[in-house]
């Protein structure tokens, strides 16, 4: 993937100048930014064209002729909605910014439809028992339950693949020669796969000491009991950006209280708000970790996630949070598992 530095220019640069950085990338757009990367406008082959037909020379600043209001997007946006949003517009780029109107990366049209081929790792955690799913795991590990057409594994490996990833991690234990029957080397999906193999339970952290080497790039870690239609490419330029340690996706969770609650001052009412709604976000068990963060976890020992981050925390290392606003589900009890057949079609259909 290219970088969307390559791509900026200072509103005092030449028009000609712009024009050979929109040659020469396949993008076919320039950033207009400031010296702190907030994008100031965005200027198109199209846009210079017609600069030139209004007299502008090119020697000319490239603020006289940029687009002062380009259409963006902010990094929660999803997929689906980028591409709904480029139809209406009729464009082939969005720069993606943040609350602060700083550059986050660009999504471009012919990248979202065709996938590129990534070296990042994927791990998998498929070891766990599926207690609360008995009596459907006493003989089939949770992580092979068919959902839809197909194994719930498959369909996590599947969306990945979609998204240019080929090589993958599976940590297994409980039942793990059927994982391991089912998904042999990855061959028949045109992909790597290797297995993590716990001897004892090591949590959703500790399984990542098994790898055989050091990741070189930032790498995924997920649940094997979830479906999201996650944008990972996506996640993966959003951890990047912000140069994180790790980064946690989350997803936002209303509890709404079933009565009136009161405030008091000591004995005093101040005010009653009935049946008020508390939001908070929640650990949707999809990360991103940098190699360095794989240093924090301790050798074939029990070690979970929110523990990895609590301790990055604790040092004062970079971790952010990702929300998920696309479609999310944690497979955790009998009835996720019915509505998650229910969903299926309509969702991955």
């Amino acid at each position: 993937m290219m970088d969307w530095r390559e791509l900026l220019v200072s509103p005092q640069t030449p028009i000609l100048h712009t024009l050979e950085i929109i040659d020469k990338s396949a993008r076919q757009i320039a950033l207009v930014a400031d010296e702190n990367d907030r994008l100031l406008g965005t200027v198109t082959d199209g846009d210079i064209r017609r600069g030139l037909l209004k007299g502008r020379a090119l020697q000319d600043p490239i603020s006289l002729i940029m687009n002062s209001f380009p259409t963006v997007a902010s990094p929660y946006e999803t997929r689906e909605n980028i591409l709904a949003l480029m139809k209406i517009k009729k464009i082939h780029q969005i720069p993606i910014v943040d609350e602060d109107g700083k550059i986050v990366y660009v999504e471009v049209l012919n990248e979202l439809l065709r996938p590129t081929k990534k070296d990042n790792w994927v791990v998998l955690m498929a070891g766990g028992l599926g207690t609360r799913l008995h009596p459907l795991t006493h003989d089939c590990p949770k992580p092979l339950l068919p959902v839809g057409n197909k194994p719930l594994l498959e369909t996590i490996l599947q969306s990945f693949i979609d998204q240019g990833f080929h090589r993958f991690y599976i940590s297994v234990k409980y039942k793990a020669e059927m994982i391991q029957e089912h998904f042999g080397d990855g061959s028949n999906w045109g992909i790597s796969i290797q297995y993590l193999q716990e001897k004892e339970s090591l949590g959703t952290a500790g399984a990542l000491s098994l790898l055989p080497e050091k990741p070189s790039e930032p790498f995924f870690v997920m649940n094997g009991d979830l479906l999201t239609k996650v944008n990972f490419e996506q996640l993966l330029d959003f951890h990047k950006t912000y140069q994180a340690q790790a980064t946690m996706c989350v997803r936002e969770y209303d509890h709404q209280i079933p009565y009136g609650v009161v405030r008091l001052d000591q004995y005093r009412l101040t005010s009653i708000e009935e049946k008020p709604t508390q939001r908070f976000f929640v650990n949707a068990g999809i990360y991103v970790l940098s190699p360095d963060a794989v240093e924090n976890i301790p050798h074939n020992q029990y070690f979970d996630m929110p523990s990895l981050f609590d301790h990055l925390v604790k040092n004062q290392q970079q971790t952010i949070a990702f929300p998920i606003r696309e479609y999310w589900l944690d497979i955790g009890r009998m009835a996720d598992f019915e509505r998650a057949n229910m969903e299926f079609a309509e969702v991955f259909g």
